[in-house]
């Protein structure tokens, strides 16, 4: 399956519909952002653009679940090596708590580990790694576990109406364990939901732990490669995803990578050769599934980067094929 995310780069019809043809599968929103409700219009198009192209393709929801995120915040640089007050950015409480009674260099990472603070004497947070921080970007403190619900009220709301929404598939991120997965699939079949296809998302240390008992309770591992980068040093990730692929592969389960696999074509025209080397790789390893985040949602080149995937992924599959 060949997954992009719907966003405000991919809203119109016309622009679905080549994503479509060029063969994309489904569609993830998510609900970090704005609420099925919200979405209407967004999801309107994408039905449209299927009915046009005579396809029902999948649509995921990616909920909010116990994942860390920041409030509502007006635009604004963090400049390198500046001292901020924590109080100038919109920290959850429990995070807020919980930076207050870290020892000095305690890390926070902000928007997938884009931006980096770091915990002084002071109090004050000093900015390692700047950027732009923009609302509801996620947050994550190394070395620190912040005990969250599986999921949110909006989530169980979400799930009461997926079924009128068309959702196929539902994404849950942070999972820690079997409760996490037990309390989710208990909600989709309270809502009506058992043919809604559950997909977890490996994004800590915990869900890498408890892997050998989540695989049987969802229908596919999603290797969700932003957030475990933050939860691992970057340079074990890739020895991360081969573990996590291997125990799919020897239990029969579907996987799915995601995150940053175009990352380049957010901004630019055609993939970096590192990149299509990572998806070609994905699928010699096995995935299932391969999907685009911002690329889409927000990039500049939703559909040439849609084109790149699949050229991609149908060259992989020729090679592997070949290879038996």
């Amino acid at each position: 399956m060949i997954y992009g995310t719907l966003g405000p780069a991919c809203s119109d019809r016309e622009i679905l519909r080549e994503m479509l043809l060029e063969g994309m599968d489904g569609m993830r929103l998510n609900l970090s952002h704005a609420s099925l409700e919200e979405s209407e219009a967004l999801l309107e198009a994408y039905r449209n653009a299927a009915a046009a192209c005579g396809l029902h393709p999948a649509l995921l929801i990616d909920m909010q679940g116990p994942e860390l995120r920041i409030g509502r915040v007006s635009p604004f640089a963090l400049r390198e090596d500046a001292r901020i007050d924590p109080d100038r950015i919109p920290f959850p409480d429990t995070v807020r708590r919980a930076i207050e009674l870290a020892a000095p260099a305690q890390e926070i990472l902000l928007d997938d580990g884009r931006i980096l603070l770091r915990k002084e004497e002071t109090g004050l947070l000093r900015v390692v790694r700047g950027g732009v921080l923009e609302s509801r970007k996620s947050v994550a403190l190394p070395g620190i576990a912040i005990r969250t619900p599986a999921m949110t009220e909006a989530d169980r709301r979400h799930i009461r109406l997926a079924g009128a929404y068309g959702v196929t598939g539902v994404m849950q991120p942070f999972v820690r364990g079997e409760a996490d997965l037990l309390e989710v699939r208990g909600a989709l079949n309270e809502a009506g939901g058992s043919d809604i296809r559950l997909f977890a998302k490996i994004e800590n240390t915990e869900g890498i732990a408890h892997l050998d008992k989540l695989i049987p309770l969802c229908d596919e591992i999603v290797i969700a490669r932003g957030d475990l980068g933050n939860a691992v040093p970057v340079w074990e990730l890739p020895a991360a995803q081969k573990r996590i692929a291997a125990a799919c592969r020897e239990a029969g389960r579907a996987f799915t990578v995601v995150t940053q696999m175009l990352d380049s074509m957010t901004h630019r025209p055609v993939p970096t050769r590192a990149e299509v080397s990572d998806i070609f790789n994905a699928v010699l390893d096995g995935a299932d599934s391969v999907m685009l985040t911002g690329e889409t949602a927000s990039g500049d080149y939703p559909v040439p980067a849609i084109r790149y995937l699949v050229k991609t992924v149908r060259a992989a599959e020729a090679y592997r094929d070949g290879m038996r």
